[in-house]
């Protein structure tokens, strides 16, 4: 399969319009429509900003692999993996609010089992607020 048809793939998946992406990347509507059909091809930068935001690898974009990057293992609940689609940039944010967290439980004041109630709460609260701000702006749904 081509980039184009890969990226119109993926776009089409994650229910986001050609506008949308191009907002996201920093290119204009056209360009990401140009990309689709062929006509044009991304430099370094842009495809690996496209290879984050959709979390594959830039080979599978590139259709030299048909296997997709394998998703990290964290703790994501069942309900917002099935209806949302988790990309690296929800990853990476939700392992730097739990860094920042844990900082805050570096003292002996607090027993393991405590830091993982309040890891455990965080992890909630933070998947929970994805899905709110998702479902609040409509992005990224997968098809019911």
């Amino acid at each position: 399969m081509k980039f184009g048809n890969i990226l119109s793939d993926l776009r089409n998946k994650a229910h986001i319009t050609q506008k949308d992406l191009a907002n996201i990347l920093g290119v204009s509507r056209g360009t990401i429509g140009m990309y689709e059909i062929g006509q044009r091809d991304p430099d370094t930068e842009t495809l690996k900003k496209i290879s984050d935001y959709f979390n594959v690898s830039v080979d599978y974009l590139l259709g030299r692999t048909d296997k997709k990057e394998s998703e990290p293992e964290i703790d994501i609940p069942q309900e917002y993996s099935d209806k949302y689609k988790v990309t690296k940039k929800d990853i990476k944010q939700h392992d730097e609010v739990l860094e920042h967290a844990q900082a805050f439980m570096m003292d002996d004041k607090v027993g393991e089992e405590d830091k993982e109630k309040l890891v455990a709460v965080i992890n909630k609260l933070y998947w929970d607020s994805k899905a709110k701000n998702k479902e609040k702006f409509g992005r990224k749904k997968k098809k019911e």
